[in-house]
């Protein structure tokens, strides 16, 4: 057992450290929103920026674009050109996924100053990808309403999610002690 233990400690490794830094991060998010209920931002602070610089980027592009706080649930409605086309929630702002993100880096390590510049160089792209995403899914919806299943639920997670994975693997390619 004691040799199994040491031939797979570094997988061993990587599972508790990923596994310990999400459940912080989760947690903490989670608090977050807690906090955030029946604050000055609608539904919190983090989603109302996505949502506000969403509409920005929508009205730069040509899109007479308002969001507006929907009256039955947390989050926020777009829409674009007198259409109401979708809704900002709380999963739309990315932060689940650069939590994710963050979790991997840091379970594969590599020297302090490298880690912390990756996860904020790649925090900051995965940020604006989803804004980007989130404005052409906007754009496609409003256009290709009857494609919404196949935009929504296939073409922009696969964006943002393969985005993550590139992230990971020129991580671990390049940066990460896994290698050494």
């Amino acid at each position: 057992m004691k040799a199994l233990l040491l031939k797979y400690k570094p997988v061993i490794k990587f599972i508790l450290t990923f596994l310990l830094v999400y459940g912080v991060l989760s947690l903490a998010y989670s608090y977050y929103l807690d906090f955030s209920k029946g604050g000055a931002y609608y539904p919190d602070l983090f989603t109302s920026l996505v949502a506000e610089q969403s509409q920005n980027l929508l009205e730069v592009v040509g899109y007479k674009t308002q969001m507006m706080p929907h009256p039955d649930e947390p989050s926020v409605k777009v829409v674009v050109e007198g259409k109401y086309v979708a809704r900002v929630i709380e999963g739309c702002n990315g932060l689940s996924i650069i939590i994710l993100f963050i979790a991997f880096i840091i379970a594969f390590a590599g020297r302090f100053k490298t880690t912390f510049i990756y996860i904020l160089t790649g925090s900051v792209l995965l940020y604006v990808v989803n804004l980007i995403r989130i404005v052409i899914l906007s754009i496609g919806l409003y256009h290709y309403p009857w494609r919404e299943e196949i935009l929504h639920s296939v073409i922009f997670p696969a964006m943002i999610y393969g985005m993550v994975f590139l992230l990971w693997m020129f991580w671990v390619n390049r940066f990460s002690h896994i290698n050494k």
